[in-house]
């Protein structure tokens, strides 16, 4: 008997389905339906339909990890519903998040099940499952020149080849342009690749940088209700850069004031993964940061970078246990793992108003669980105290303040070497 099951790609809204607590300060909840598991006879085939052509179980579990399809109340599989997002903060760009906010996690599989293999790195090496390339960071793109089907990894972009992409980290497909907003935007999964091509015609699709630079493109058309978008576009069948005005690099620095950090003393790798904003939210950006060795991270200056309905935004890092690969921790996870979106702690990085704003707080409502070390941040002109240990979020005078389920922030200013050291 072969039973198909035919999958919804509707309109995604909110960042294309993916719900983060993000340190630029709009939140994004995901319904959870959870319908019960239907009965499935011993010689029944499944067989999956998405936009009326077959998915593989393997793209359905992937799907569902990277959160980019959820179990609707019907038993499809369907992006989530759009949610308004609330407005982004304009003061301080990385402060911990208020205890009243309210963030759902991703749903757990069903009828298909995804199991995650555990490879924990050790050692003072880089985790397996490194992304590639980044090589001419400096280089400026060709724009127009470049078929959709190249990834351009020769012009500063990282490939991450685990997520199935192409090397993109991200792919949005807006299915309408009303009044300069897009509207009706589905993320892409591997599946819908043709040929293993994933940046199609009128797609957006988006890059990760090597560590201390970030992405420099997003068009100036963003979401109708509230979603970010970001990335290269393919027109006429080939790449064209959507933010000329900032940078015609791929790869940009940070602000030019301070100086950003991961200092790892452990003897594991320890996983870094920044959203993946504007975009699809994803936490896809990895830096491997091997034990012993010392990362830089980008700082966006607020006045400069992204902004999000005219608010200034920051950049968010998910940082993870010790020992995880990048392949597994910077990706859409499962709360069966403390990784991915169940990091149990974010990292806030910014500047504005002439300093530099640090935070380490916990990944809150999402998930309780802990690090296993501490980190704390340090460093040349700074103003204030912030570490987490045994389960603590501590400021304040000799680290007197404690929360277990808030955080801490601290700010530097122009020249300053600012360090989150983990020990």
């Amino acid at each position: 008997m072969k039973l198909t099951i035919t999958l919804l790609a509707a309109a995604v809204a909110v960042s294309a389905s993916q719900q983060h607590q993000h340190a630029h300060q709009h939140l994004h909840e995901k319904r959870d339906p959870t319908p019960a598991a239907p009965a499935v006879a011993e010689a029944t085939e499944y067989v999956y339909i998405l936009g009326g052509k077959p998915i593989s179980e393997d793209d359905v579990n992937r799907g569902i990890k990277n959160g980019t399809l959820v179990w609707a109340d019907n038993g499809a599989l369907a992006a989530a519903p759009p949610v308004k997002a609330a407005p982004a903060a304009t003061s301080k760009p990385a402060p911990a998040p208020a205890p009243s906010q309210q963030a759902a996690a991703a749903p757990a599989a069903v009828a298909v099940s995804a199991n995650v293999a555990v490879n924990v790195g050790s050692g003072n090496k880089p985790s397996g499952g490194s992304p590639s390339g980044g090589g001419g960071v400096d280089t400026p793109f060709p724009d127009g020149t470049l078929d959709c089907s190249h990834f351009p990894s020769d012009y500063g972009a990282v490939a991450v080849d685990y997520l199935h992409l192409g090397g993109w980290i991200g792919v949005q497909n807006p299915k309408s342009n009303v009044g300069g907003l897009l509207d009706a935007i589905e993320t892409v999964v591997s599946s819908l690749c043709l040929g293993g091509n994933c940046c199609q015609e009128g797609m957006f699709c988006s890059y990760a940088c090597p560590p201390g630079y970030q992405k420099s493109q997003w068009p100036e058309s963003q979401g109708a209700t509230g979603q970010s978008v970001g990335g290269l576009q393919c027109k006429n069948g080939k790449l064209r850069l959507t933010n000329t005005g900032l940078s015609s690099n791929l790869c940009i620095k940070g602000s030019d004031q301070i100086t950003v950090q991961v200092k790892n003393t452990l003897g594991k790798n320890v996983a870094v993964c920044r959203t993946d904003y504007p975009g699809t939210e994803s936490e896809t950006v990895p830096v491997d940061v091997a034990g012993g060795s010392t990362n830089p991270l980008a700082c966006p200056d607020a006045d400069k970078y992204y902004k999000w309905k005219g608010g200034a935004t920051s950049a968010q890092y998910y940082i993870n246990p010790a020992g995880v690969p990048v392949s597994d921790a910077c990706q859409w996870g499962t709360a069966a793992n403390p990784w991915g979106n169940f990091a149990p702690t974010n990292l806030g990085v910014g500047w504005k108003d002439g300093r530099a704003w640090l935070s380490v707080f916990q990944n809150h409502p999402t998930t309780d669980a802990k690090l296993d070390y501490t980190i704390t941040i340090k460093g040349d002109g700074i103003s204030g105290t912030c570490r987490y240990q045994n389960g603590q979020y501590c400021g304040g005078a000799n680290y007197n303040d404690c929360s277990s389920t808030g955080g801490c922030t601290v700010s530097f200013g122009p020249g300053s070497t600012a360090t989150f050291e983990i020990s």
